[in-house]
């Protein structure tokens, strides 16, 4: 279809330092100082990418904020750096079944949590969060690109644990 898109950080870096040896319980070990890592993949990723092209992000800066409230750290950092870069479409999508993978290590129920603290992250940062209904992959994609097709800038797609 064209658009650049730019994969979840956290499964990015968590690829990265696979392939260097290191394993996802090193990495997870302590989940604040991974999730700053994250957030700072996703920082340096918005900065080099060009903003006047429709891009979609698996996970934007502000989903950072739901994770340092649910490891109880302060997203202050977080708040700030989600204030310096606005986007001009924000989809949640539904849920689907949950299915755990080498990346996702979380159970079902912290899955719905964090749907929950993601959703509130954005809203309390003034976005207007679209949800994206169950459907097929096609579907979904189509419900999307309804929504993106008068914008030229950046749209960020939350996307839950599927």
């Amino acid at each position: 279809m064209g658009y650049r898109i730019f994969p979840e950080a956290a499964r990015l870096l968590l690829d990265i330092e696979q392939s260097k040896g290191k394993t996802i319980k090193e990495l997870r070990k302590n989940e604040i100082e991974f999730q700053k890592k994250v957030l700072q993949m996703k920082i340096e990723a918005e900065r080099r990418l060009p903003p006047k092209q429709i891009i979609f992000f698996d996970r934007g800066i502000p989903d950072s904020i739901a994770y340092y409230r649910l490891y109880r750290e302060n997203p202050a950092p977080v708040i700030k750096a989600s204030q310096k870069r606005k986007y001009k479409k924000v989809f949640l999508l539904e849920q689907l079944p949950f299915e755990k993978d080498y990346a996702r290590i979380e159970d079902e129920d912290f899955a719905k949590n964090i749907q929950q603290l993601l959703y509130q992250s954005y809203l309390d940062l003034g976005y207007e969060v679209v949800k994206v209904p169950l459907g097929t992959i096609e579907e979904r994609v189509k419900f999307i690109l309804a929504k993106t097709q008068p914008y030229k800038k950046v749209a960020n797609i939350v996307r839950p644990f599927i």
